[in-house]
């Protein structure tokens, strides 16, 4: 299959929603902008983030092992919950959406390359690129922001 068949997570994220978390990591973006303390903290913060992938796959492979769990020790009609969310998991993986994914987004997880994004704005900040004209200063955060967008 080829991947340009698959829908991207963001365009399938209702505009609001996709401007807060832009606005989210733009103000994360300038709370770090005065010190590399606090880059280094942030980055830090990023290492430990779960991206949207894996926590859809932990909670799916959660609601498998419950449902199969109370289907052995309680009634076969559990085996409903696990068939519906290896379904589930079947349309992700063939077509990068499933029924689940607008919550996820709404409680605040990011793909992986929203996740990179930041982090790469952040290491420009920082200095880590020199040369492309991110020094610290006014609009720094946006500069950053904007040299990290996926081309």
């Amino acid at each position: 299959m080829s991947t340009a068949t698959v829908i991207p997570v963001p365009s399938s994220t209702s505009e609001t929603l996709d401007r807060r978390m832009t606005g989210a990591a733009l103000e994360r973006l300038s709370r770090c902008a005065s010190s590399n303390a606090l880059v280094a903290r942030q980055l830090s913060n990023l290492r430990r983030e779960w991206d949207l992938e894996r926590a859809l796959q932990a909670s799916l492979a959660s609601v498998v092992l419950t449902g199969a769990a109370f289907a052995a020790t309680r009634n076969r009609r559990w085996m409903a919950l696990p068939a519906v969310a290896a379904g589930f998991m079947l349309q992700h993986s063939l077509q990068g959406w499933c029924p689940p994914l607008p919550l996820f987004r709404r409680l605040g997880f990011r793909t992986h390359a929203e996740i990179a994004r930041e982090r790469y704005a952040l290491k420009g900040m920082r200095g880590d690129f020199a040369g492309l004209g991110l020094d610290r200063g006014a609009g720094c955060a946006e500069r950053a922001y904007d040299a990290a967008r996926p081309r």
